[in-house]
């Protein structure tokens, strides 16, 4: 009876008008740090201990974006960054964790394909760069074969190393239960490797734009990356600006819809 009603008066603190002070609270401190850089940013020029050539007030580079939001321009070059980006990651989802899970699974194929992959992962996709425009051309395929292949290997390494990381006592318990090899797979290594794919999926995620912005500044004719360097070398600093701060709100965007995925196909971690 009594930790029934503990129970509840936990459940009702939760949900109290304390409980959303604390969590505000929490969010306050966490932007803290961004409006300190923001100010720095705006007063710093403003008073001449920078140089404003090089690095305008922060409000110059937000009305840039905003006129570029308004013209559509900023909207064409972030709709073939985003695509390019997300075409990436998905094909090396799709390729990374049913390999990465099949490797960390069966020692037999793990035996045949590490060297290989050994081979290929400590190639920086960077000087993989002229090869993949040799062989695929300077359209949209070399793009996205390069993120494909910088986000291929923290996915594939990380279900790899979820895989052989399941609790043997997991696996003891299934198998004391009569289940196939087939559904020992899909209901126990599977669901327990997910927090380790989803880490990979992150730091892929980061991958891709990062090599995403290098990809378009050769021989591209749109995306964020095109625009920071055209804007670069034609002298709009407050355009340029404006393609970074862009850049790095596509990164949060990405971060945070990986997180909530994470969430919501992890939620029994919090039940544990």
């Amino acid at each position: 009876m009594s930790t029934s009603v503990d129970r509840l008066v936990e459940a009702s603190g939760s949900s109290g008008p304390g409980h959303f002070a604390r969590r505000a609270a929490r969010q306050l401190r966490g932007t803290v740090a961004i409006f300190a850089f923001l100010a720095a940013w705006e007063i710093l020029p403003r008073l001449g201990l920078v140089d404003t050539t090089f690095l305008p007030p922060f409000s110059t580079a937000l009305s840039a974006f905003v006129e570029m939001a308004r013209s559509g321009e900023l909207v064409e070059h972030l709709a073939a960054s985003a695509g390019r980006a997300f075409s990436g990651l998905i094909l090396a989802v799709a390729v990374g964790v049913p390999l990465g899970l099949v490797i960390g699974w069966y020692r037999s194929v793990a035996e045949i394909l590490n060297p290989l992959l050994e081979l290929f992962r400590n190639t920086a996709p960077l000087a993989l760069l002229p090869v993949f425009v040799l062989m695929l051309g300077m359209g949209e395929v070399s793009k996205v074969a390069m993120v494909f292949y910088a986000c291929l290997w923290p996915i594939l390494l990380n279900t790899v190393a979820g895989a052989r990381e399941v609790d043997p006592l997991l696996i003891r318990s299934a198998r004391s239960m009569a289940l196939s090899q087939t559904r020992l797979f899909t209901r126990v290594v599977v669901p327990a490797s997910l927090p380790s794919i989803f880490t990979g999926i992150r730091i892929a995620g980061a991958y891709s734009i990062l090599v995403l912005i290098a990809a378009e500044m050769v021989g591209a004719k749109a995306g964020l990356g095109y625009l920071v360097n055209y804007a670069q070398f034609t002298f709009e600093i407050p355009k340029m600006y404006a393609g970074i701060v862009t850049l790095s709100l596509l990164g949060l965007v990405l971060n945070e819809v990986l997180v909530l995925a994470e969430r919501r196909l992890t939620a029994w971690k919090g039940d544990a």
